[in-house]
């Protein structure tokens, strides 16, 4: 059975109704779902899954207690290898969830890094992402490295500097120096 890891950018507060389509699919088909902890598209989705009363949720958090977890639903604490809350205290969970899961479903606003390196990090696990970009009301299967590029392909050269800096520290890109075009 599918385990989907469903994560998204912290500046997306509402739900278009083709997002919650896709979620209500997965609720009908009872698909267990991993996702953290944060504001914007986390407590988004949370809000909506409480309010249908889906239960087969884990929410995943680094800190002692979740930032937030609508349902009470279970809880998964990853212990990050420092207490400094950076982006890669709160990336520990999201590594753990790409691991567990099978597949992704990511709400995307067109900018965000955190999003982008979840994608990446399934890619990397050889997982689909089913990738959801706000701006363009327009979904995509992101299954290889050429469809995450392509993806990532309308991002500023700092934000392909800093995506590319985070996938080799994670050991997901080789250590080269970006150049333009973009070729993650």
């Amino acid at each position: 059975m599918s385990r989907v890891f469903i994560s998204g950018s912290r500046g997306i507060r509402r739900l278009s109704p083709e997002v919650r389509q896709r979620l209500d699919r997965m609720v009908e088909k009872r698909l267990p779902l991993v996702m953290g902890d944060a504001k914007g598209v986390d407590l988004a989705v949370q809000e909506y899954l409480s309010s249908r009363g889906y239960d087969l949720i884990s929410v995943f958090t680094a800190d002692e207690t979740p930032r937030h977890n609508v349902g009470g639903w279970p809880l998964r604490r990853i212990q990050p290898s420092h207490k400094r809350r950076d982006f890669d205290y709160y990336a520990t969970k999201d590594r753990e969830m790409a691991r567990e899961a099978t597949v992704g479903f990511s709400i995307w606003d067109g900018e965000s890094r955190g999003t982008l390196m979840n994608v990446l990090r399934l890619v990397a696990l050889e997982k689909t992402a089913v990738v959801y970009v706000e701006p363009a009301k327009a979904s995509s299967e992101i299954r290889t490295r050429d469809d995450f590029d392509r993806l990532a392909r309308g991002l500023n050269q700092e934000a392909i500097q800093r995506l590319h800096e985070q996938a080799v520290r994670e050991g997901l890109l080789e250590a080269h120096p970006v150049q333009a075009p973009l070729h993650l």
